[in-house]
């Protein structure tokens, strides 16, 4: 067999098949073209990138959708109004204490009433004094406190004040309010006597209303000026046009202002 040709060594690369190398069985040479498959090198844990790469941003999670508002409750209907509640109307009064002054002052009490549990009778101008005088004593409840002593005014009745008295009993812890009509100009016998604190509750009851007092000790204005014109608590007062040539004179500004 004649001797084949002899190939000279060729350089080898480091990392690649030398080239003409002969196949290891079945004595054939392996092309230049041929390329030798490499194992696939792990992905890094954790997303990192193998050596000489560049790593990739993480993907950050989609955000979780908020929920869908929920929808309004349907609105109830509005409740009809609750029906007005009956006036209080006061009852008539009876008690020990009446029928001991309707003997005591025959035909001198009327209208015996009870009002949110406190009574109140009309008494005539005439025996005031006299009924005062009785109810404070013991045998009479020992009325011996005037809480209050003002007026109402009723302008369209012939007798439009009511001179109204708050008395209460320390001895019984109750009360009677009293009650005696007056003409606009009729004088009403002053209870300074018998309530001394009925001084200055009178005064002011004559500098709102204008009601005269028979017997009082010093009858003058207590809130207003002496020589002020009218009285503020009558209803035909107006309120915006009080004393002018007051006003003018003295806060040199036009009433009402």
């Amino acid at each position: 067999m004649a001797d084949e040709p002899k190939v000279p060594p060729q350089p080898t690369v480091p990392g690649e098949p030398p080239a003409n190398r002969p196949a290891a069985e079945g004595g054939g040479v392996v092309p230049p073209s041929a390329s030798v498959e490499k194992p696939a090198e792990a992905a890094p844990p954790g997303g990192a990138a193998p050596e000489g790469g560049s790593a990739s941003p993480p993907i950050p999670p989609s955000p979780a959708k908020p929920p869908a508002p929920a929808k309004p409750a349907a609105a109830a209907p509005p409740k009809p109004p609750a029906p007005p509640k009956p006036p209080v109307k006061p009852d008539p009064w009876e008690s020990p204490l009446l029928e001991e002054l309707k003997k005591k002052f025959p035909g001198e009490i009327a209208d015996p009433i009870i009002f949110r549990k406190q009574p109140s009778i009309t008494v005539n101008k005439e025996s005031l004094i006299a009924i005062c005088e009785f109810l404070k004593s013991d045998a009479g409840g020992a009325y011996s406190y005037l809480a209050d002593e003002t007026a109402v005014d009723y302008p369209k009745r012939e007798k439009r004040f009511d001179v109204i008295y708050e008395l209460y009993s320390f001895k019984g812890n109750d009360r009677l309010r009293l009650k005696v009509l007056a003409a606009d100009g009729e004088k009403i016998p002053s209870v300074v006597g018998v309530w001394p604190v009925a001084n200055w509750l009178e005064r002011e009851v004559f500098d709102m209303f204008g009601i005269l007092y028979e017997g009082h000790p010093d009858l003058r204005r207590i809130l207003l000026p002496d020589e002020w014109v009218g009285h503020p608590l009558r209803k035909d007062y107006d309120i915006l046009r009080q004393d002018k040539a007051w006003v003018q004179a003295n806060l040199h500004i036009e009433s009402g202002q």
